[in-house]
């Protein structure tokens, strides 16, 4: 079985160490009519031992390759692919918790998207930055986790993005693929955009897309039309900046005005090279004058 086949159903993993929490998200996974397996694990160690009995599963019956290799920070031994498309994992469990379990999964040559399930909302950035597409709160509710699976097949469905350049000017254009429809996103739409793993979500005035590359890609690609890193998790159009003001223990900054105003934190790390950026801004447009 190709984990790569978008015309299948999605064979899900669900880990959580509660039961009447891992019956109830297993209940919720089966009921959605894009899932076609779900499989279940109390713990870290039956997780893996569940994905890597399932790196012979093919279509035809017959077995793929045997590999894997030992994650060299855990030791913990992970196949090289799998069947499995998406793990649901909670986060505090006893032995390996949920984040580690993610990062012994990013070892594999195929992994499996990641999703997180939890109580507690302390470690959304990093479940983030170690590349999970969800990050769900308990309660588990039906359209919180519908809207989870949407970005799945969404972004399974993208493939690899590549900006292209407009022909008629300089600015670039990303090709975003939604429910069989490509829409041509331009960079000069773009407010600012949100890392989520390996894939970036562009912040536009009329929504927002996800698209599969990384910020890092974008922030390199970006920097001489303007965009300037933030965050970690953040990279904003440097002309749409309204003000930067200190709050709680650091800055923030607002962008755009009105209605459509957003406000993103900025890190310490990132906030001299803002500041400086912005006035080199206003002393250019000063002087154009």
């Amino acid at each position: 079985m190709d984990s790569n086949d978008t015309t299948r159903g999605l064979v899900v993993l669900a880990v959580d160490d509660e039961q009447p929490a891992l019956e109830e998200m297993a209940f919720l996974l089966g009921e959605d009519p894009r899932v076609d397996v779900v499989l279940t694990a109390s713990e870290s160690n039956e997780a893996l031992r569940i994905l890597n009995s399932r790196q012979h599963v093919s279509s035809s019956g017959g077995a793929m390759s045997s590999g894997g290799s030992a994650n060299p920070m855990t030791g913990t031994h992970v196949a090289e692919h799998t069947d499995v498309d998406v793990v649901f994992l909670d986060i505090r469990m006893p032995g390996l918790d949920g984040l580690e379990l993610a990062r012994v999964l990013s070892g594999m040559a195929v992994k499996p998207d990641v999703v997180f399930v939890t109580a507690h909302d302390d470690r959304a950035v990093d479940a983030y930055e170690i590349g999970a597409k969800d990050y769900l709160l308990k309660p588990l509710r039906t359209e919180r986790l519908s809207a989870a699976l949407d970005r799945i097949v969404d972004s399974r469905a993208a493939g690899p993005v590549e900006p292209i350049r407009d022909e008629g000017g300089d600015d670039e254009v990303i090709p975003v693929e939604l429910a069989g429809t490509t829409k041509l996103v331009p960079r000069s739409a773009v407010r600012y955009v949100e890392a989520q793993g390996d894939y970036a979500r562009l912040h536009t005035t009329e929504g927002s897309h996800l698209v599969r590359i990384p910020l890092s890609v974008l922030e390199e690609r970006w920097r001489d039309a303007g965009f300037v890193r933030i965050h970690r998790s953040f990279l904003v159009a440097l002309p749409l900046v309204t003000e930067l003001r200190l709050a709680g223990s650091g800055y923030v900054v607002r962008i755009g005005s009105g209605a459509e105003t957003a406000e993103l934190p900025v890190s310490r790390r990132h906030t001299r090279e803002l500041k400086d950026r912005l006035v080199r801004a206003t002393k250019q447009a000063w002087s154009q004058r």
